[in-house]
């Protein structure tokens, strides 16, 4: 008499939106069409957009200038700014989005800065006025920064999504919303922003 064994079926659940992501990228250019290097791109995908309320970041100064000079976290991100240097600083920001005063201090200020508001805060230091930075805020998990080239690489559900980008050579200080069409295929998208 045959043996009788039994079928295992293994079944992965994805959820709709991880089985529907292509790859994307994203290349930012200019107004006269040069690849944008170190700018901010997030990506605003219907349902995915919000606050955070566990995200920490780092925005140090060593060598007498900010660590990175371009940060970008989700709204609600809770940012640390260590002083690695054997000099003290008082970082400060007059931007609408985040008032910050932290005077003259060494090591990491006590209490973290919370980044509730989406868009961009220019960061000084008042002591080495040669000394700044941006803290970019967006609503959305899906951020990055341009490489060398301009570009961004994302897994996006195909159809029509808003980029938002921001360039520290750009005359606004504010993020610019782009239109972005993922199709089946993913591949690349040119983004042109305005100025």
């Amino acid at each position: 008499m045959p043996t009788i064994r039994p079928l295992c079926l293994i079944v992965l659940s994805l959820s709709p939106l991880a089985a529907l992501a292509v790859p994307v990228t994203v290349q930012l250019r200019g107004p006269g069409g040069q690849p944008l290097a170190n700018a901010a791109v997030a990506v605003e995908v219907k349902g995915r957009t919000g606050k955070t309320t566990t995200a920490k970041a780092d925005m140090g100064q060593r060598d007498r200038q900010f660590t990175p000079q371009l940060l970008i976290v989700q709204t609600g991100t809770a940012v640390n700014f260590p002083n690695f240097d054997t000099v003290r600083h008082h970082v400060y920001s007059i931007s609408p989005i985040k008032v910050i005063d932290i005077k003259l201090y060494s090591g990491t200020p006590t209490e973290p800065i919370v980044f509730d508001k989406p868009g961009v805060a220019a960061l000084g230091c008042n002591i080495h006025d040669r000394m700044s930075a941006h803290v970019i805020v967006v609503d959305t998990p899906l951020f990055a920064r341009t490489d060398d080239k301009g570009q961004a690489t994302f897994d996006l559900p195909v159809g029509e999504h808003v980029a938002k980008a921001w360039h520290d050579g750009q005359k606004s200080q504010t993020l610019q919303s782009l239109k972005l069409d993922v199709h089946a295929g993913g591949g690349t998208s040119v983004l042109t922003l305005a100025d």
